[in-house]
C-alpha cells in the first residue's frame, strides 16, 4: 500500500475522532488561529475556491471555499454535509478543467501526499492567471513540527503516514512548479501545552512558528 493510499484508509478509520477534536477547547483555540492566518493572504482572491485534501470540511466552510477534493470517502462525505462541493480524488490528477478555479488551498495537505511537486502543479494548472495558492503547513523547524514528528514516530494512526517540510522546502516546490511566493502568515508561536492557545497572527514569515501560510502566484 503506497502512503497516500494509506493516509486516505486511516482517514476513513478516524474521520469521526478526527473531527470530533475540532470542538476540544485545545482544537478550537487552534483552528480559530490557522482560519485567521489563512484569511490574512484571501485578500484579493476571486471565487471559485477549491481546497485539496479537504478533509471534513471545516476549514471550507470557515472560510467560504466551495470546492473540495480529498481521497478519504469518510471525510468527502463529512465535507458535503457542511456544503462543500466535494469529489473523491487525489491531488495529483485533479478531475478540473486549466484555469478553473481563482484560488486554491493546500491546508495540511502537503505532508500526506507523496509527490507533493506533481500535486502543486496540478494546483498551479487548475488555477487561473490571476487566480492565487495558499499552501498552509505544520513547520518542522518548530515545536509544533517536533510535537508531531514524535506523534509519527511513535505510531499515531494518522501522523504515522506524514512527512512535514520547513517553509524554505516549500517555498523551493513552488518555485520549481512555476509559482512565485507573494506573502507569508504565521502563527502558533507558542510552545505546545496540554491546553494550546493559538493566536497571535502575523502577516508574515515568524521563525519558529508552528502553522505558516504561503501566497504563491503564477510566475510571468
Amino acid at each position: 500500500m503506497d502512503r497516500i493510499a494509506g493516509a486516505a484508509e486511516a482517514f476513513d478509520l478516524y474521520a469521526d475522532e478526527y473531527d470530533r477534536w475540532f470542538e476540544s477547547p485545545g482544537g478550537k483555540a487552534l483552528f480559530e488561529a490557522e482560519v485567521e492566518a489563512v484569511s490574512a493572504l484571501m485578500g484579493g482572491l476571486k471565487q471559485p475556491f477549491l481546497e485539496v485534501g479537504v478533509g471534513s470540511g471545516r476549514f471550507a466552510e470557515a472560510l467560504g471555499i466551495g470546492h473540495g477534493i480529498d481521497p478519504s470517502e469518510a471525510m468527502v462525505e463529512m465535507a458535503r454535509r457542511r456544503g462543500v462541493d466535494a469529489t473523491k480524488g487525489a491531488g495529483e490528477a485533479l478531475p478540473f478543467e486549466d484555469g478553473s478555479f481563482g484560488g486554491v488551498f493546500m491546508l495540511f495537505t502537503l505532508c500526506f501526499v507523496d509527490d507533493p511537486a506533481t500535486v502543486l502543479a496540478e494546483a498551479g494548472r487548475v488555477l487561473r492567471p490571476d487566480g492565487g495558492l495558499i499552501v498552509g503547513i505544520i513547520n518542522r523547524e518548530s515545536p509544533w513540527g517536533l510535537l508531531y514528528a514524535r506523534k509519527k514516530s511513535e505510531g499515531h494512526p494518522l501522523y504515522a503516514h506524514a512527512r512535514f517540510h520547513s517553509p524554505g522546502e516549500v517555498v523551493g516546490m513552488l518555485g520549481g512548479c512555476g509559482m512565485a511566493v507573494e506573502a507569508f502568515s504565521s502563527t502558533l508561536l507558542g510552545a505546545p501545552a496540554g491546553n494550546p492557545r493559538g493566536g497571535p497572527v502575523f502577516k508574515s514569515l515568524r521563525e519558529g512558528a508552528g502553522f505558516i501560510c504561503i501566497l504563491s502566484r503564477k510566475a510571468h
